[in-house]
């Protein structure tokens, strides 16, 4: 099994950062997939990033292209999101989740953070 837990979200300003980080117990990191998604009051949960096992392959959505960066460090057993430039329309609950296998869809991932909170003032 593995178990997740998201930490570094908060509040910010419109065009301000945050690095958000998902730390992983129970299995090593690089046994899998990662990826990030987000869910914004009243929206269903949409994907945001995922980084393949080594860390050589990303895929992002396009609201986030340019301004975020999803990286791991399986040392450290951790995965970050860098997120630059946010918009209000950045503001959600923000998932880290484990795949054994590549995917950009939730059905895809199998373990789940219980989300931090990312809010970007106008």
């Amino acid at each position: 099994q593995a178990q997740l837990v998201e930490s570094g979200g908060g509040l910010v300003q419109a065009g301000g950062s945050l690095r958000l980080s998902c730390a992983a117990s129970g299995r090593a990191l690089s046994s899998y997939v990662m990826g990030w998604f987000r869910q914004a009051p009243g929206k269903e949960r949409e994907f945001v990033a995922a980084i393949n096992w080594s860390g050589g392959s990303t895929d992002y959505a396009d609201s986030v292209k340019g301004r975020f960066a999803i990286s791991r460090d399986n040392a450290k057993n951790t995965v970050y999101l860098q997120m630059n430039s946010l918009k209000p329309e950045d503001t959600a609950v923000y998932y880290c989740a484990a795949s054994a296998r590549w995917a950009t869809a939730q059905y895809g991932y199998h373990y789940w953070g219980q989300g931090t909170q990312v809010t970007v003032s106008s």
